[in-house]
């Protein structure tokens, strides 16, 4: 049975286990000196082209002659820092199915990542023998790189010192193998006006990224663009805890790039003095802008103090509404990555609410246009935090907890037609993110809370299927699949009664959660989660972020049928993440004691299923729990979109 308390998968995280495991590779493989083989074999790095503050895969490719067999490698790539990060290394090849190393039990994969010094390190090694060498043509890892927001239009390389045996070696059973490299090169284009997060993946910390991400990227160069037309300055009114602060910001507007940017100027020594430690909203409404980018500019003290209130920042537009509690802006892990002694008055906190470019425009219509039955509603819009200090710039691209933001409906759309926020992913596809309308005098707006700063549009997706016409979840089921979180499993239907596997249920929940991306670049590692499977990634999202834990055999097992407990489990820990209240030990006994089959529930599901039941998640059958059965897909649908709502999502 599920245990949701037990070992939790492992994560490479240590350079001593890469050192160790190129160490024994040097033991277990030994080489003959001198001897190489008649014809060299060939690694190539894909060349790719990727737009300033995006992210693009580039595979990596072994081919050998038929007699070669390489059994073990390990390489450094090189690459410019000051333009590149590495997001993640995805391995495509382990070794048939014997991914674990038997000496140590430690993974026969490895890799580590300095984003701050421009290398990555991977080493691969097979442990039996030769019995599961790479095969002749084979792609071994693919790397994900993400163009930095300010690197400039032209071309990188990843580069290898292939005269250093720490950078560069491919061992065969029989001889060191002679290895040549070619491809490598990155083309950066420039980055749209308007924003430059559509799709990128989220940025790792700088430096030891194979220990975990962070909620803020590396700091980049500032690039100031020049403006067309003379700033205006004015003064306006702003608002603490709802009361009129005369002259205490003013309003620059300029023109760049045919785009309008209106900057709001906070007299920040004006605000604290003037509230104190009382602090709980900061609001600062500029309307008359139209379809202008809006920015508010604040320092890092008056963020601190607001932090130390629990106090928020609402930047109000004529597009929408982003509203940031402090504490997500994080000051003093941008405070340490400005080197932790600059005056936190001299770090300006940018947020930003703009029109996405056109190209995002397109980009978004266009994969609306592959999907059945789809409009776009309104136009996407870029919500945007950074921080500036003495020409460097930090993004802040993930928070802690889900952050509000609203879309504003053009006159004369009706906010029912609107079925919910999508992002466009580096794919081209969109994804749901929670969304719920909100109806207004004269214009409704759309609510969209997520884990991260990206470009939303959004969508009228209506769905329906013939087999849940009459079924009780039909209200539940076309919902969901509106928001594009169920899909059906074949034409027109969707099979409510049927099991759902555990891959199936965790990809199911991320979607209605809005999580599409792991928020760290540690990679878990289950026995049974095949490289390259659909649900590989799905798997990652929820590991780090703490949903699934696995068997105690370091399995997954993705293809069973999951049970109402297991679901239950799951889903418990999501409403940890949603701010949903669990029950505690007294609650628990009580709230089982009233279904008939409660003896039946084991221990460690006795609390998130109580605590499902306190948040009217489940309700039983002819009052019974029934914990062990199999969970259903229309019963997966109904949890899921309670779960949503509850916590005020959707």
């Amino acid at each position: 049975m599920f245990q949701p308390k037990k070992k939790r998968p492992r994560i490479r995280k240590t350079m001593s286990g890469l050192i160790a495991l190129a160490l024994l590779s040097s033991l277990v493989l030994p080489s003959v000196a001198g001897a190489e083989p008649m014809e060299p074999s060939q690694v190539q790095f894909t060349d790719v082209s990727v737009q300033a503050g995006q992210s693009v895969h580039v595979p990596v490719t072994l081919k050998q002659p038929h007699y070669a067999a390489v059994t073990a490698y390990n390489m450094q790539i090189d690459y410019d820092s000051s333009a590149l990060e590495i997001v993640r290394i995805t391995p495509k090849y382990v070794g048939g199915n014997l991914p674990s190393i038997v000496e140590n039990n430690e993974e026969n994969f490895h890799y580590k990542i300095d984003n701050e010094a421009g290398w990555v390190r991977i080493i691969w090694a097979d442990f039996t023998a030769g019995e599961h060498p790479v095969p002749v043509e084979q792609q071994l890892f693919d790397i994900e790189v993400k163009a930095k927001n300010n690197a400039a239009p032209g071309t990188k390389k990843l580069t290898v010192n292939r005269e250093d045996a720490e950078h560069w070696s491919f061992t065969n059973v029989d001889y060191e193998n002679y290895t040549e490299l070619s491809g490598g090169t990155i083309t950066i284009t420039a980055a749209n006006s308007g924003g430059d997060n559509s799709g990128s993946t989220p940025t790792p910390n700088p430096g030891n990224s194979s220990g975990g991400g962070g909620s803020v990227s590396p700091t980049s160069p500032v690039v100031t663009p020049v403006p067309s037309t003379p700033a205006v300055t004015k003064g306006v009114d702003i608002y603490v805890n709802g009361q009129k602060q005369e002259q205490s910001a003013t309003a620059t507007t300029s023109t760049v790039n045919n785009q309008v940017t209106t900057t709001i100027h906070v007299d920040n020594d004006k605000v604290i003095n003037q509230i104190g430690s009382g602090l709980r909203t900061l609001l600062l409404p500029i309307t008359g802008t139209g379809k202008g980018a809006v920015v508010g500019e604040l320092n890092g003290k008056l963020v601190k103090t607001m932090e130390g209130s629990n106090a928020e920042v609402v930047i109000q537009t004529d597009s929408g509404t982003y509203t940031l509690p402090a504490n997500q802006i994080q000051v003093d892990q941008i405070h340490n990555q400005f080197g932790g002694t600059t005056p936190l008055e001299d770090i300006t906190i940018q947020i930003a609410i703009a029109p996405s470019a056109a190209s995002k425009q397109t980009a978004i219509q266009a994969a609306a246009d592959k999907l059945e039955n789809t409009t776009v509603i309104a136009a996407p819009v870029d919500f945007e935090v950074k921080a500036i200090w003495n020409g460097q710039q930090v993004n802040v691209d993930r928070f802690n907890s889900y952050v509000e933001r609203s879309i504003t409906l053009p006159e004369g759309v009706d906010g029912s037609k609107i079925t919910t926020g999508v992002v466009l992913q580096p794919d081209g596809s969109l994804l749901h993110v929670p969304t719920k309308v909100i109806k207004g005098n004269g214009q409704d707006s759309a609510i969209i809370n997520s884990l991260t700063n990206s470009t939303y549009a959004l969508i009228y997706h209506p769905a329906t299927f013939s087999d849940v016409t009459n079924h009780w979840s039909r209200d539940d089921v076309q919902d969901l699949a509106s928001r594009l979180i169920v899909q059906g499993t074949g034409e027109n239907v969707f099979a409510p009664d049927r099991s759902i596997t555990r891959a199936e249920f965790t990809a199911v929940l991320l979607r209605g959660l809005g999580l599409h991306a792991p928020r760290s670049t540690e990679a878990a590692s289950f026995t049974d989660v095949k490289t390259g499977s659909w649900y590989e990634d799905e798997v990652q999202t929820a590991v780090s972020y703490g949903l699934i834990s696995g068997y105690a055999d370091d399995s997954f097992r993705p293809n069973s049928e999951i049970s109402r407990a297991e679901a239950l489990t799951i889903v418990s820990r999501a409403m940890k993440l949603v701010g949903l209240a669990q029950a505690d030990a007294s609650e628990t006994t009580s709230l089982l004691s009233t279904y008939s089959d409660s003896a039946t529930v084991q221990a460690w599901a006795a609390e998130p299923v109580a605590s499902a039941i306190k948040q009217e998640l489940v309700q039983g059958a002819d009052g019974k729990l029934m914990t062990d059965a199999d969970i259903s897909r229309a019963q997966s649908a109904a949890i899921v979109k309670r779960l949503l709502a509850k916590a005020g999502l959707i």
